[in-house]
C-alpha cells in the first residue's frame, strides 16, 4: 500500500519526503481537486495525506471520499502554520454530540 501526500506548501512536503512519503503540491481548488482526482486513479494507495488548507478548498470531494470509499484511508493534516481548527474542537464536538457540557 502506498502513501501519498497533496499539499499547499513545500515545506510539509519536504518533510514528508523525508518520510519516505511521495507527494505533490497544488494551489487552490482547481489544482487540489486535480490533485486528488488523478491519485485515486491509482489502485495501491492506502492513504491520502491532505494539508487542512487544501481539505477545506474541496469540501464535496472530501465528503465523497470519506463517506462512500473503503480505500484510501484519507487523514487532513496541519501545515507549518499549524491546525486551522479551535484550541478546544474535540471538545466542542463532543459537547454538540451529545447536549452535554464536559
Amino acid at each position: 500500500m502506498k502513501m501519498y501526500l497533496i499539499s499547499d506548501n513545500i515545506d510539509t512536503l519536504t518533510g514528508m519526503r523525508l518520510a519516505g512519503v511521495e507527494g505533490e503540491i497544488a494551489h487552490g481548488r482547481k489544482e487540489a481537486k486535480a490533485a486528488v482526482e488523478k491519485i485515486l486513479e491509482e489502485q495501491n494507495l492506502g492513504i491520502l495525506l491532505i494539508t487542512e488548507k487544501l481539505s477545506i478548498e474541496i469540501p464535496e470531494l472530501i465528503d465523497e471520499i470519506k463517506l462512500n470509499r473503503k480505500q484510501p484511508l484519507l487523514v487532513e493534516i496541519p501545515d507549518r502554520h499549524g491546525s486551522g481548527r479551535q484550541e478546544n474542537f474535540i471538545t466542542n464536538y463532543i459537547n454538540e454530540a451529545i447536549g452535554i457540557k464536559l
